[in-house]
């Protein structure tokens, strides 16, 4: 009897190598002949991409608030001659329905979900997807490598930034990076202490320099 069907939700901050870990889930399967798919949704390079920031990148599905997986994974299997696995990243963006239609390929159709996301937004909120993730995933695994807040301690929290100043209201969703040039939103990694102070790389630097912001 072969091996039983899993949906497994492998979550971080950002900078902890999901997208990096995504690639290579996908790269281990198909070396040993299986057959997937790769999905993302408002990946930062563009659409239709998972992209890491070590460089790597592969085209991927676009998922929308219209896609339907149980549907793709019934047409592969009736013209493409099935699925084995499905690698499904910036999953904390996916409709609680579309993580549920998951759990059911994985459990109808025996294909494995793998599943890249972030739990929480930049206001320490689960997104819907993630928590749904959490609710349904056979294993949660929290990923290995540590992203680091500017002091050094263990990142657990992602802030939302314009011009290195944390903000803590808007969209739960609006696309940025860690990079972010001035004036644009980006993204930084704190740990709780720091995330609660809101206390930013930039802000601590201004406080070095008794600049601190209130």
């Amino acid at each position: 009897m072969g091996s039983v069907a899993e949906l497994v939700f492998f979550s971080g901050t950002m900078d902890s190598g999901k997208s990096t870990l995504a690639l290579q889930v996908d790269h281990n399967h198909r070396a040993r002949g299986r057959r997937g798919l790769l999905f993302t949704r408002d990946d930062r390079a563009g659409v239709d991409v998972i992209s890491s920031r070590l460089g790597l990148r592969r085209a991927a599905r676009e998922v929308t608030a219209e896609t339907d997986f149980e549907a793709v994974v019934a047409h592969a299997a009736t013209e493409d001659g099935g699925l084995d696995y499905l690698v499904c990243d910036e999953a904390q963006f996916y409709r609680p329905e579309q993580v549920e239609q998951l759990a059911r390929v994985v459990d109808e159709a025996g294909v494995d979900v793998y599943a890249f996301g972030i739990t929480s937004d930049f206001r320490t909120r689960l997104f819907p997807g993630s928590a749904r993730l959490v609710e349904l995933a056979d294993r949660v695994q929290v990923l290995q490598v540590e992203a680091l807040c500017w002091c050094g301690a263990r990142a657990t929290h992602n802030a939302r930034t314009v011009d290195g100043i944390m903000v803590v209201e808007g969209e739960q969703v609006v696309i940025g990076d860690v990079a972010a040039d001035a004036g644009v939103v980006g993204y930084e990694v704190l740990c709780r202490r720091h995330h609660m102070r809101r206390e930013t790389a930039a802000v601590a630097s201004g406080s070095d320099r008794g600049q601190l912001r209130d």
